[in-house]
């Protein structure tokens, strides 16, 4: 809870601080708002916190937080070249993003549906304004309406399935839910239909088949700054929300619904990846790539006591915003496939980059897909291991679209003109190259 109040208020800061028309301001406020958010999520336990007692917020997954802020630091740094162009309003892109980031907290560590629901309304509301506030382009503007409506009718259905919960047990937290659930009362129509409602909804979040079809336009239509964000923080918020609640509240039900999440898994991931070999954008082919990552992310599931899950989604989320800050230094307007052609010859550090990236979202070792990957699939083969050999045979299929990307970037230009980077750029790009170097001597 602590991070949220530090969060909030530095956004708050932001919001004045950006009437000076000092972009380098806003980003170090913002900078310094999300490391203190994650040294308090570091520190929690060692102090005690005025907000301690408060029984609706999980008080164990600092780790989930500490993620979360960085990710969204590399997401701004990422950005701020774009951010920066509009020094009006730069501060207001760092205020709703800081903004979305407390949803996003509230959401993946709650203890109690409301305050979940109420996360994910924050979470969401400044992200639809985020994609279209580029007010030039019909495409953002189409996208952010898309998403809006799409995304209401998504919280409908998870407050209809919440709604249905308490109707069944009487009760918005999460442990009573469980309590009861566990006598018997799962059985019931009312809380059987409820936790369908509710899977339909997170799977709508993270962008899993069959509730995918908001994902490519809205992408598509975000800027680059916007999507290093929007592709990675909300798709972790949502996986951890959906762990949190399915593990915690129907652990008891589990054979009810794996089935379910096994055909979801599988269709997620073919889906994604034969799709995403015929895109020629790059933020669409994100867009599948990032509907067969939740796929794999649904994996979780399938053991819920030891889901594996972290190394994956930090993994996951160094690539994407790894390759997305080289497709928007080629070029932030364009968003043809036909422009990454050469690029790892017109900056080493862009070259490095995008060879780990696509390298780790294909999962080779020894980067930090590979292991993230095959730890959450071990975990589940005793559970779904018909479900774990097609996701690996899948696997196969999404290397050979990274391949394809790599094999593009990496041709020899006619022409060779060397690309500038920011500073930000450069640091984001060493930062998630390291990282995902480095990920084997955290296994």
């Amino acid at each position: 809870m602590d991070s949220i109040i530090i969060l909030f208020i530095t956004g708050l800061i932001g919001l004045f601080a950006g009437m000076s028309k000092k972009p380098v301001a806003s980003l170090l406020i913002a900078s310094f708002g999300l490391i203190g958010a994650g040294f308090a999520a570091y520190y929690r336990g060692s102090y005690t916190s005025p907000f301690s007692s408060y029984a609706a917020f999980v008080p164990t997954q600092g780790i989930v937080i500490i993620l979360l802020c960085a990710v969204t630091l590399l997401a701004v740094l990422g950005g701020f070249k774009r951010y920066k162009n509009d020094d009006e309003h730069t501060g207001d892109y760092f205020g709703l993003i800081l903004f979305s980031l407390c949803g996003a907290i509230l959401m993946a560590q709650p203890n109690d549906l409301m305050l979940f629901f109420i996360g994910l309304e924050i979470l969401s509301i400044p992200i639809y304004v985020l994609v279209g506030i580029d007010k030039g382009s019909s495409t953002s503007a189409e996208a952010a309406v898309k998403y809006f409506f799409t995304g209401s009718f998504a919280s409908a259905i998870i407050l209809f399935g919440i709604a249905l919960l308490y109707g069944a047990t009487g009760s918005f937290q999460l442990i009573e839910i469980q309590s009861n659930l566990a006598i018997g009362i799962w059985q019931s129509p009312m809380a059987m239909i409820g936790s369908l409602f509710l899977l339909a909804g997170f799977t709508f979040k993270i962008g899993a088949v069959p509730f995918h079809f908001w994902g490519p336009d809205v992408y598509d239509g975000a800027s680059n700054a916007v999507l290093m964000y929007m592709s990675t923080v909300v798709k972790i918020a949502g996986v951890y929300a959906l762990v949190n609640v399915f593990g915690q509240v129907f652990r008891d039900s589990y054979f009810f619904w794996i089935d379910l999440v096994s055909l979801l898994i599988v269709i997620s991931m073919f889906y994604g990846y034969i799709t995403a070999w015929k895109q020629t954008s790059f933020r669409r082919l994100i867009a599948y790539s990032s509907i067969a990552n939740a796929g794999l992310m649904l994996f979780a599931l399938a053991d819920i006591h030891n889901s594996n899950l972290f190394l994956f989604v930090a993994a996951y989320a160094l690539a994407t915003i790894a390759l997305v800050v080289c497709n928007q230094a080629i070029n932030d307007d364009s968003d043809h496939l036909a422009n990454w052609e050469g690029i790892a010859w017109k900056h080493p550090l862009i070259g490095i980059a995008l060879v780990l990236a696509l390298f780790s979202l294909a999962g080779i070792p020894p980067l930090a897909g590979f292991f993230g990957k095959f730890s959450l699939l071990w975990s589940a083969v005793p559970h779904v291991p018909y479900t774990a050999i097609l996701a690996l045979i899948a696997s196969v299929i999404g290397a050979f679209v990274y391949l394809r990307l790599l094999l593009l970037a990496l041709k020899k230009p006619s022409v060779s003109i060397r690309i500038q980077l920011s500073a930000e750029q450069m640091l984001v790009l060493a930062l998630t190259s390291v990282a995902s170097i480095g990920a084997i001597y955290f296994i």
